[in-house]
């Protein structure tokens, strides 16, 4: 990871204040990464449980590195070091200081998925009155998301970040480092279950946003129940597929298959006919009607809103329909991929291709089947899955005319384009370790 500061020069007061070291050079940019490092760049040393940081000063010297936060001081290295007892919560105590000097929105999402989509789509929206700071790419841990508040500047009238948790307390952690004025957790399912042990647990950890926005406010999907059930200890503010809440939204199916929303008396079309797609809508109408924005610009920009790469992405090489969805999955996410795959209408075949879901620790078997099951629900022309998991839902199919299982992706491709015809639709998914953004890449030459 890295940044470039946007004010070096204030910077380094705050980190003075903060911390009670003053730099001995202008330091103009953070890395955590020695192959990324730049000149005039602080380096952050972490001891990771397989590359010790450390381990690396001569090589951030060598690339003009400013100077390095250090737990341990190495004395063969030349390079500035400056000591501290844990180089990543000295950060974050830097950022949080720098953070309080901006008084202005500060959205905080997390969830088990739909996090990026929703940041994404509230980003995009919320730009038709509000210059919008948000998290880029996966800075949404202990030391991304300290970065991320790192690049805040006097132009930024919102931020928006997103908060990734993989085991309790690491959602209270990030709030105490960004002290958001909003949260939004736009669902609790069964995800990253290795790291959390139970969905309760998983309740807790998310949940830690709303117990810490008790001056602030809590944007409470009221149709999640594990969501709903959550303590609030400041505004609450509700929004959901149900008429008890504040948001009331329904739905209705356009002629194109397409999904046209009310919400609160107002229509507003999603130019899709992705379900998922549509809730996250909703809770950005919530976020974007209390931060002042008029219906007509929201509609506007919902329309011009264009998905994050990897995400329910639509591509088309002129023969047949590719459904990216390939960024990550949960079960709740792979059901959700499964509904947009049937929805999608007119003639073709709807074709699934499913890699493994990961870190769902002893459920995972039982997950995996329950994808299988799903597909016959859905009535897929086919299905077909590679890796180790999902050879689980490749037995759990019973009543698909077309499944097969493989061992990798080569051959799953030469089957998939056997098989593909002009006017298909072929969705694929799975976790971020599967990689299968290749078939995706692969097949759209075909």
């Amino acid at each position: 990871m890295r940044i470039n500061l946007p004010d070096p020069v204030g910077f380094a007061e705050v980190f003075r204040k903060t911390i009670g070291i003053p730099f001995d050079t202008e330091v103009t940019g953070i890395a955590t990464d020695s192959r990324e490092v730049q000149s005039g760049d602080l380096y952050v040393a972490i001891a990771g449980e397989r590359v010790d940081g450390h381990t690396f000063l001569k090589e951030v010297n060598d690339r003009g590195g400013n100077c390095a936060l250090v737990n341990t001081v190495s004395k063969e290295s030349t390079i500035t070091q400056i000591k501290v007892d844990n180089p990543v919560t000295v950060i974050g105590k830097v950022a949080r200081a720098w953070r309080d000097q901006f008084h202005i929105p500060v959205i905080g999402i997390t969830g088990s998925n739909g996090k990026t989509s929703t940041k994404e789509l509230v980003k995009h929206v919320l730009s038709a009155q509000y210059n919008v700071h948000a998290t880029e790419g996966n800075y949404n841990t202990s030391i991304g998301l300290p970065l991320t508040l790192l690049q805040l500047s006097q132009v930024h009238t919102a931020s928006i970040l997103e908060m990734g948790a993989n085991q309790l307390g690491d959602i209270a952690e990030l709030c105490d480092i960004a002290n958001p004025t909003h949260g939004i957790i736009t669902n609790i399912a069964p995800a990253h279950l290795e790291g959390f042990g139970s969905i309760e647990t998983v309740a807790e950890t998310k949940g830690a946003l709303f117990k810490k926005l008790n001056n602030g406010v809590s944007f409470v999907n009221a149709a999640d129940h594990r969501v709903n059930a959550l303590e609030v200890t400041g505004e609450s503010i509700s929004f959901g597929l149900t008429p008890e809440c504040d948001f009331p939204a329904d739905l209705h199916h356009e002629d194109d298959g397409t999904i046209t929303l009310t919400i609160d008396t107002k229509e507003i079309p999603t130019y899709s006919v992705n379900l998922s797609f549509s809730k996250n809508v909703i809770a950005c109408v919530a976020i974007a009607r209390t931060l002042g924005l008029q219906w007509q610009e929201i509609s506007e920009k919902i329309k011009s809103f264009q998905p994050p790469e990897g995400r329910c992405e639509v591509k088309n090489n002129g023969l047949f329909t590719i459904i990216d969805d390939t960024y990550n999955a949960n079960l709740e996410s792979t059901i959700a991929a499964i509904d947009y795959l049937q929805a999608f209408s007119g003639n073709g075949q709807r074709i699934f291709v499913f890699g493994d879901m990961f870190e769902l620790g002893d459920s995972s078997l039982e997950q995996h089947r329950s994808v299988g099951k799903k597909c016959d629900e859905a009535e897929l022309s086919a299905v077909l899955t590679v890796g180790q998991e999902t050879i689980a839902t490749d037995r759990a199919i019973t009543n698909t005319e077309f499944h097969k299982h493989f061992d990798n992706k080569d051959d799953l491709l030469l089957s998939l384009k056997s098989i593909v015809n002009k006017g298909d639709k072929v969705l694929v998914k799975g976790s971020r370790g599967m990689q299968m953004e290749t078939i995706v890449k692969d097949i759209l030459t075909t």
